[in-house]
């Protein structure tokens, strides 16, 4: 339920996507919107691919083997999933829609194929697509990380032209040439969206104190 100018309102939750190519500011910029909407819930995906440094099992991801992961997949336990650079990635079904049923708005950190599929289950959903400023910036990005050999590097920018053909299907994009800027940019699309007429449930517009009814 949420409370603006004296209406009270419910409404269902929206789900937020954020895709973006290796490199491109995602992390940084979903750790600062989240300090502004502390409210937003962060799905947590499942992945088989390895645990880097500092990563934590149940915060970053769930870190899970192959096995574990496709014996959820059998169970409908993912709203999608997919092959990510020889790794595999599902969104856990059940406090995605938990959250949503609820009114609770969730943000989900997917790539081009799970927004695809996001969108197609739940067509409400809101995709957002992080661009950086340049591929010689995103080159540079990547190498600064020091996590990914140079084929590595190079297997990644490959696959950020392929996703970054993918734009035309998302709701909006986002240029992350400064933090600060894009940023706002991404506030601006969350405050316009958890708005919509559309996502109330049901309207409560409580009695206007002293107000004379015309007869």
């Amino acid at each position: 339920m949420s409370r603006s100018s004296g209406t009270l309102t419910e409404r269902e939750g929206a789900i937020f996507i954020l895709s973006a190519p290796s490199g491109a500011g995602k992390t940084t910029l979903i750790n600062g919107l989240l300090k502004i909407f502390p409210d937003v819930g962060l799905s947590i995906s499942y992945t088989t691919r390895s645990r880097r440094p500092g990563e934590l099992h149940g915060r970053d991801y769930f870190f899970v083997g192959k096995k574990s992961f496709t014996a959820m997949r059998a169970r409908g336990g993912f709203a999608e999933w997919a092959a990510v650079h020889g790794a595999l990635y599902g969104t856990p079904r059940r406090p995605l829609e938990k959250s949503v049923r609820r009114g609770g708005d969730v943000l989900l950190d997917i790539d081009v194929q799970g927004a695809r599929k996001i969108k197609k289950q739940y067509p409400r959903a809101v995709s957002i697509f992080l661009l950086p400023p340049s591929w010689q910036e995103l080159e540079k990005r990547l190498a600064l990380r020091g996590t990914d050999r140079r084929e590595n590097i190079r297997r990644r920018l490959e696959n950020a032209r392929r996703e970054i053909r993918a734009i035309a299907r998302y709701d909006y994009y986002v240029l992350n040439r400064e933090i600060r800027e894009a940023l706002g940019c991404l506030k601006s699309i969350l405050v316009a969206e958890r708005q919509r007429i559309s996502r109330v449930r049901r309207w409560r517009i409580p009695p206007l104190r002293g107000a004379r009814h015309s007869t």
